[in-house]
C-alpha cells in the first residue's frame, strides 16, 4: 500500500555493493546481503554513506527509508571483512557513514525486521522514526568483543532510554526485543512482520506529501542543538575504538567469534 503515487522509483544496485537504492521522493536504501544477514562490509559502508549524501543534496528527495531484506535488518559489521579492512582513522568507511547519519538533514525512517546488531542498533539513534516487527532483536555487543560503543551511542542512548537501561544494554551486550525497545522509547511502533515494509512506506508517503522545507526546519530544531555534541561523542568513541581494536583482548574476542562452531 502506497498512499502517495510517484514517491518511489526503480530499485538500482551495483552488483557488488549489496546496498539497493530505490530512488524517488521517498528514497529507499536497503541492506541486500541476506545470505549473511546483511552484515556490513567496507564496500557497503561506502555505498550507504554515498547514497545518504546524494539524497541529502537532492532537493527532489524528501524522505529516506532504511530497510533490511529477507527477515534481517543487519547483523552489524562483517567481522571477517572488518579485520581485513580495519578502520585506520576518522576517514574510514564506517566513520564516513556515521558522519552522513549525523548530518543528514531530512526525515530518516527505519523499518527493522529480525536482527539489528551493533551498528544496526546504534544507527537507529540517528533515525527520526523507527518501526519494528514483533520479531526484531536488537543488540550492542561491543564490550563482549573487547571494544567500545560507537555511533554516538554513549551520548544518544542514555538520552533516549535513560542511563540505567543504556548501561545495562551496553555493559552486558545482551539482545533485547521489540517490546522492550518500544517501552524504552527507542522505537515508535511494533508492526506484524508481513505488514512492516508497507506500513513504513505509507508513513514515508505521508511525510513526503508535507512541505519539505518545514520538515527540514523541524528536524533542525529537534536535532540541531545536539549535533555538535553528537560529533564530539563520535570522535571520542572513534579514538577509543581505534585504540582497542588491535589489543590482545579484542584480537582474542574476534578469534573466538570467528572460530568454527561445533
Amino acid at each position: 500500500m502506497r498512499g502517495w503515487a510517484g514517491c518511489y522509483g526503480a530499485a538500482v544496485s551495483e552488483p557488488t555493493t549489496h546496498i539497493l537504492v530505490e530512488a524517488g521522493v521517498v528514497t529507499v536504501l536497503r541492506f541486500d546481503r541476506p545470505e549473511k544477514k546483511n552484515a556490513i562490509t567496507a564496500v557497503m559502508y561506502n555505498a550507504l554513506s554515498r547514497a545518504l549524501n546524494d539524497a541529502a543534496a537532492d532537493d527532489a528527495v524528501h524522505v529516506v527509508l532504511l530497510l533490511g531484506s529477507q527477515g534481517s535488518f543487519t547483523a552489524g559489521n562483517d567481522l571477517k571483512d572488518f579485520l581485513e579492512h580495519p578502520p585506520e582513522g576518522e576517514d574510514s568507511a564506517v566513520f564516513r557513514l556515521l558522519e552522513a547519519l549525523r548530518t543528514f538533514p531530512k526525515p530518516l525512517v527505519a523499518a527493522v525486521d529480525g536482527v539489528a546488531i551493533g551498528i544496526g542498533t546504534t544507527l537507529l539513534l540517528h533515525c527520526d522514526l523507527v518501526y519494528a516487527s514483533e520479531r526484531a532483536r536488537f543488540q550492542m555487543p561491543f564490550i563482549n568483543l573487547a571494544v567500545t560503543p560507537e555511533g554516538a551511542s554513549s551520548y544518544l542512548l542514555p538520552r533516549v532510554v535513560g542511563m540505567q537501561r543504556a548501561s545495562q544494554w551496553l555493559f552486558f551486550g545482551e539482545a533485547f526485543g521489540a517490546e522492550e525497545a518500544r517501552a524504552a522509547g527507542m522505537i515508535n511502533a511494533i508492526v506484524p512482520a508481513a505488514e512492516l515494509e508497507a506500513y513504513a512506506r505509507n508513513k514515508c508517503d505521508v511525510l513526503a506529501a508535507k512541505v519539505p522545507g518545514a520538515l527540514r526546519a523541524a528536524k533542525e530544531l529537534l536535532r540541531g542543538p545536539e549535533r555538535e555534541a553528537v560529533g564530539v561523542a563520535m570522535s571520542r568513541e572513534g579514538a577509543e575504538f581505534l585504540s582497542r581494536i588491535g589489543s590482545p583482548e579484542a584480537v582474542a574476542a574476534f578469534a573466538r567469534f570467528l572460530a568454527p562452531k561445533g
